[in-house]
C-alpha cells in the first residue's frame, strides 16, 4: 500500500488564530467608559463598577457605570447606552447624570455593616471603608452611589477626590476661572481686529455709562445724570438730598427701614433648610397627612407674603402719592436687593419681558452689590451667611406669574433654571459678592491668563445671560411663555374688545363693580383689599365701602375692581390661600409628586402648538401678495418652515401630550435618593386633584 499524500489546501483562511481574539477581547473591554469634559477640565479620581441607585424595594432600575471626580464635577457614566426618547432639558455643559462641584451642599459616606455614617469636608480622613455615598444637592436633589462590587481604597479614594474638590480654598480655585482662560484663548479666531463683541447678548450689564445713560433715558428720570464720581467704589455722602432735588414737587423722601420690617437672613435661611428637608424626606408618606402644615410651618411661605406685601406697600408710596422711597439695610445688599427686584416688577412692564428681567437682575442684584459668593456659600467657609436671598426672589416672581400668567414673557422653567445656574461656576454673574470685589479678580485673572489689557471682561468671563453657553435654540424656546401679552394688546370686556391703558388720573376713589370672573384678569371671587391692623392683610368678598377705609385701602380696592392691563401696574393677592408652593422647582426631584401627561406642562404643550400654528399663518399671510397691476399674485409658501421657530412644540407635532411630559417636564426625577413609583401615593393623587387628603389606610383600595 502506497501512502495517500495529504492534499493541498483549496481555501485560504486569513482571520487571526483564535487564540489571538480571545486574548484581544480579554484585554480590551467591550466598552470604555469616558466622561465628556469641558475646556480645562481634568479628571481627580474614578472608580469602576459603581451603582447608582433608583429604586427603593429592589435594584432592578438602578444603573451600573463609572464615578468620575473632576476638578469640575461629580459624574456617572451608565454602562448601559441611555434612551433615545428625550425627556429632559438637554445641557450642554453637564450631562444627566453630571453634578458640579459647587452645587454639592454635603457629601456623606456610609457603611452600613458596621452602621456609621460621616459627613465629609475638605482634608478629612475616612477612617471606615464606605459601601454607600449619598450627595445633597443644593437643587434639592438627593443621590446614592454603593460601592459593594468595587475595591474599598478606590471607593475611599473617589469620596475623599469629592469631598476635597467640592470645598475650593479660595475664589480663583473655583473651574470657571480655569475654564474661561482656556475658552477665551482657544477661541481668538472669532475675535475681529483684536477685539470681541459681546457676541448677540441683549441683556446690559450695567458697567458701562451707557447702559445706565439708557436706563435714565427709558425710565424718563430727567433729573438725573450718570457721572464717574463713584467710579472708586466710595460711598457717596450725598443722597438724600439729592433725591429730594430731583423729585418734580421736591417732596419729602420716605425711607423703609428694612431690618424692622422684614425677616432676617438667618431666619431665611432657616425656613428653607425646613421646607427642603420636607420636600425630599425619605420615605415621603410618612408625614403626608401632616405634609401641608408642614410647609405652613417652616414659615417660607409667610416670607414670601411678607416681602410681596412689603414691595405692594412700597409701590403704593410711589405710585399711588407719588413719593420717593429710599429702601435703608444696615449691613450688606440683602433685604433690598428682594423688595426694590419686585417693586419695579410691580410697576414698570419692561422688566416682565425677558430682556427686561435679566436687566433688572443685573442692576439690582449684581451691580448693587449683592454678596452671591457668601450667601451662595460657594466656597463653603462660612454656613452663618448663606441664605437663599435670590431663591426667595424668584419665588416670589413666581407667585405673581402664577396669579398673572400673561403678564410675563419667560416660564417658570426659565426661572428653575436660573436657579440652577447658581450652581455652575463658570459665569460672572453669580460668583462675586460686589463689582469692586469682580473688578479686582478679573484683573488679576486677566495677567496670569495673559489677556490683554482693555478687553472687555463679559467676553472672556460672561455673564449667565449668554445662555447658548447652556442650552441649543430649541431648549431655550422652553424659555417663551405662549401665553405674555405684548404691549398695548387688546382685552375683552363684555363682548367688545377694548384696549386699558392706566393714567394716573385713573386711580380715583370711585369703585366700579364688575363681574367676579373679569376682575383684574382673575377668575376669582374675593379680590378686593380690607383693612386688618396693615395695608394688605386680607380681601373682603364685596364691594361695599369701609367707613374708617384709608386713602391707601381704597387706591388697592379700586386697582382691584377694574380689570387688569397686563402690560401696566400689576398688585399680587396676598391672602396666604392666594400663595402656593412652587410645584417646579421643590418637588421635581420627587416621583411620588409627579404627575404623568399632567400639571401645567399640558396647558403648556396645547397653547405653544396654538401659537406656533397662528405664527406660521401670519408668516404665510405677510408672504402672499395679492394681484396687481401688471403683476399676478404670488404662490402660497410651501417651502419647509424654519426650525428655530418661537415654541419648543410644534404645531405638526402630535395633538396629544407626549408619554415623556410629566409635571416636572423639563427636568428629570431619575436618579433621585430610593424612590418609590410614581403613581398611586396619597400625595400624588392630591396634587393630581383629589380635594380630600386621604390616608395610605383610605387609599387601600381606591383609584381615581
Amino acid at each position: 500500500m502506497f501512502p495517500v499524500k495529504p492534499m493541498k489546501p483549496t481555501f485560504k483562511c486569513y482571520l487571526p488564530p483564535l487564540q489571538t481574539d480571545v486574548k484581544k477581547t480579554i484585554e480590551q473591554p467591550i466598552k470604555k467608559l469616558e466622561p465628556k469634559l469641558l475646556q480645562g477640565e481634568i479628571v481627580v479620581n474614578e472608580v469602576n463598577f459603581v451603582r447608582k441607585c433608583i429604586g427603593a424595594e429592589s435594584s432592578q432600575d438602578d444603573l451600573w457605570g463609572k464615578l468620575i471626580c473632576t476638578n469640575f464635577k461629580v459624574s456617572f457614566i451608565p454602562s448601559e447606552a441611555p434612551s433615545k426618547q428625550k425627556s429632559y432639558l438637554s445641557h450642554l455643559l453637564l450631562g444627566e447624570h453630571d453634578v458640579p462641584l459647587t452645587c454639592l451642599e454635603q457629601v456623606v459616606t456610609v457603611n452600613d455593616t458596621k452602621g456609621k455614617k460621616k459627613i465629609l469636608g475638605s482634608n478629612q480622613k475616612l477612617k471606615f471603608n464606605p459601601t454607600e455615598l449619598i450627595l445633597y444637592c443644593k437643587d434639592l436633589r438627593i443621590i446614592r452611589f454603593c460601592f459593594r462590587e468595587t475595591g474599598p481604597d478606590s471607593a475611599k479614594k473617589v469620596c475623599l477626590a469629592i469631598a476635597h474638590y467640592s470645598h475650593p480654598a479660595d475664589l480663583p480655585l473655583l473651574f470657571g476661572f480655569e475654564y474661561q482662560g482656556r475658552r477665551y484663548h482657544e477661541s481668538k479666531g472669532q475675535r475681529h481686529n483684536g477685539a470681541t463683541p459681546r457676541g448677540g447678548l441683549r441683556t446690559p450689564i450695567f458697567d458701562r455709562p451707557s447702559d445706565w445713560d439708557r436706563e435714565i433715558k427709558r425710565t424718563g428720570a430727567l433729573e438725573w445724570r450718570v457721572c464717574s464720581i463713584n467710579e472708586g467704589y466710595a460711598i457717596s455722602p450725598r443722597v438724600f438730598s439729592a433725591i429730594t432735588k430731583s423729585h418734580p414737587q421736591r417732596s419729602e423722601v420716605f425711607k423703609s427701614e428694612l431690618d424692622k420690617c422684614l425677616p432676617n437672613i438667618q431666619d431665611i435661611q432657616t425656613a428653607f433648610i425646613k421646607i427642603r428637608q420636607i420636600c425630599v424626606i425619605d420615605p415621603f408618606e410618612e408625614a403626608e397627612e401632616r405634609w401641608l402644615s408642614s410647609i405652613e410651618n417652616t414659615r417660607w411661605m409667610e416670607y414670601v407674603r411678607v416681602f410681596l406685601k412689603h414691595s405692594a406697600e412700597m409701590m403704593y408710596l410711589m405710585e399711588g402719592k407719588n413719593t420717593s422711597v429710599i429702601l435703608q439695610e444696615e449691613e450688606d445688599r440683602d433685604l433690598n436687593c428682594v423688595v426694590s427686584s419686585l417693586v419695579q416688577l410691580m410697576l414698570d412692564p419692561h422688566y416682565r419681558s425677558l430682556v427686561g428681567f435679566q436687566s433688572l437682575v443685573q442692576k439690582e442684584w449684581v451691580m448693587a452689590g449683592h454678596r452671591f459668593l457668601d450667601r451662595c456659600n460657594h466656597l463653603k467657609k462660612n454656613d452663618k451667611d448663606e441664605s437663599p436671598l435670590f431663591m426667595l426672589f424668584l419665588d416670589c416672581v413666581w407667585q405673581m406669574m402664577n396669579q398673572y400668567p400673561a403678564a410675563f414673557e419667560f416660564t417658570e422653567a426659565y426661572l428653575t433654571v436660573l436657579s440652577d445656574s447658581m450652581w455652575i461656576p463658570l459665569f460672572s454673574t453669580f460668583l462675586f459678592n460686589s463689582p469692586k470685589q469682580r473688578a479686582q479678580h478679573l484683573v488679576d485673572f486677566a495677567k496670569n491668563k495673559a489677556i490683554p489689557q482693555g478687553e472687555d471682561q463679559a467676553v472672556y468671563f460672561p455673564p449667565v445671560w449668554d445662555w447658548s453657553q447652556q442650552f441649543s435654540a430649541k431648549d431655550q424656546t422652553l424659555f417663551n411663555n405662549p401665553m405674555y401679552v405684548g404691549k398695548g394688546a387688546a382685552c375683552v370686556q363684555n363682548g367688545e374688545v377694548k384696549s386699558f391703558r392706566r393714567t394716573k388720573k385713573m386711580y380715583s376713589s370711585t369703585l366700579r363693580g364688575t363681574p367676579a370672573s373679569q376682575r383684574n384678569g382673575l377668575k376669582v371671587g374675593e379680590e378686593t383689599l380690607t383693612r386688618r391692623g396693615s395695608l394688605l392683610s386680607e380681601l373682603k368678598p364685596d364691594f361695599s365701602l369701609v367707613r374708617d377705609e384709608s386713602p391707601s385701602e381704597r387706591y388697592f380696592r379700586d386697582w382691584f375692581s377694574r380689570p387688569a392691563d397686563q402690560q401696566s401696574l400689576l398688585i399680587p393677592l396676598l391672602l396666604p390661600s392666594h400663595l402656593a408652593l412652587w410645584k417646579l422647582f421643590f418637588l421635581r426631584w420627587v416621583p411620588e409628586a409627579c404627575i404623568s401627561k399632567g400639571g401645567p406642562i399640558t396647558a403648556y404643550h396645547k397653547l405653544s402648538q396654538l401659537v406656533d400654528e397662528i405664527e406660521i399663518l401670519q408668516s404665510q399671510l405677510r408672504q402672499y401678495k395679492g394681484p396687481g397691476q401688471g403683476r399676478s399674485p404670488l404662490p402660497s409658501p410651501s417651502g419647509p418652515l424654519s426650525d428655530q421657530r418661537r415654541m419648543y412644540f410644534k404645531a405638526s407635532s402630535p395633538p396629544s401630550p407626549p408619554d415623556f411630559l410629566t409635571s416636572s417636564f423639563p427636568f428629570t426625577p431619575m436618579g433621585n435618593l430610593c424612590r418609590r413609583s410614581s403613581f398611586g401615593t396619597p400625595i400624588s393623587k392630591f396634587l393630581n386633584g383629589a380635594r380630600i387628603w386621604l390616608s395610605t389606610e383610605t387609599l387601600a383600595n381606591d383609584t381615581l
